[in-house]
């Protein structure tokens, strides 16, 4: 199936908010995207909960996920878990979810191809979060995922879980990329996304790339 386009209209760069869930939930309906992936965290929950009480064609849209520990769908650690909590139990969305409990990419390699078909899926969407080391997705500091390129999905060993994370080219290959950072502690890994330094989250190297940020994240 070929997806839809989103909006042209909101511009690329830096967004200052003092509300970051508002300010993206209304760039998201400015957008109206027909593909997404979601990413997780606290940050973006409190968006969710906005975006669900908002007015969106959700039953237009496919929406898929960035990342998720491989972990069963209900374990508090799920990224699937949080955003169906928030969103996606109270809207029409066809959602794919990332299989945590099998952790197979090559599922996840499918689910891709039935919407997109092959080669690289053109999200309309890209939503993103950052670490304070940098990371984003699960695309950490010198993990060998940040340098997968033939492949739409990646294993990442790390410490706490293993987890599933749709690889750079596929982050690259939005057609909006929009990060959401809040709280002081991100304050260095911002500075270091806007000046392109070398860490995942400036690596992705999407068509438009939307920071929204808080006072505190910005400073």
């Amino acid at each position: 199936m070929n997806a839809g386009r989103a909006s042209d209209r909101p511009s690329s760069g830096l967004v200052i908010a003092a509300d970051v869930a508002l300010a993206a939930t209304e760039l998201i309906l400015a957008l109206r995207p027909r593909t997404m992936a979601l990413a997780g965290g606290s940050t973006p929950r409190r968006f969710y909960e906005k975006l669900a009480g908002s007015e969106f064609p959700w039953s237009e849209s496919d929406v898929f996920f960035g990342d998720e520990r491989c972990v069963p769908p209900d374990h508090p650690a799920s990224n699937y878990r949080m955003a169906s909590e928030a969103l996606l139990s109270k809207v029409p969305a066809r959602v794919h979810r990332i299989q945590g409990e099998t952790c197979a990419a090559a599922a996840y390699e499918s689910e891709l191809s039935q919407v997109f078909g092959p080669g690289l899926p053109d999200f309309d969407l890209a939503l993103l979060g950052l670490g304070d080391d940098g990371h984003t997705a699960s695309l950490f500091p010198g993990d060998p995922a940040l340098d997968v390129t033939d492949a739409r999905v990646a294993l990442v060993r790390r410490p706490d879980y293993a987890r599933l994370t749709l690889t750079l080219p596929v982050l690259s290959a939005a057609r909006v990329a929009l990060f959401l950072v809040s709280g002081e502690s991100k304050r260095e890994a911002l500075k270091r996304l806007i000046a392109g330094d070398d860490i995942p989250a400036a690596r992705v190297k999407a068509r438009r790339i939307v920071i929204i940020a808080d006072e505190a994240a910005a400073a």
